[in-house]
């Protein structure tokens, strides 16, 4: 859930774009969206099983450390098609 995202996300923007962009780059990230209009939610897609690595990524987001991501969790999924 965000909270009041669009006005209170602004001072973190970069930060949180640049640290999904360097997940990206290490092969960590393979995509992210905000779900809704205004956006009420994210969605990160991530590689790999390391359910670790992504519970350090979220908890490291400078979203969630400022308090505008208040709930997250990790899902694993398997793709059918």
């Amino acid at each position: 859930m965000w909270k009041n995202a669009i006005e209170a996300r602004k001072p973190f923007r970069e930060a949180h774009l640049d640290a999904a962009r360097s997940a990206k780059d290490a092969g960590l990230l393979v995509t992210s969206r905000a779900l809704g209009d205004p956006p009420h939610g994210g969605l990160f897609i991530f590689a790999g099983g390391d359910r670790g690595a992504v519970e350090r990524f979220a908890e490291a987001d400078p979203y969630v450390l400022n308090g505008i991501v208040t709930t997250w969790r990790v899902e694993p999924w398997n793709v059918v098609v």
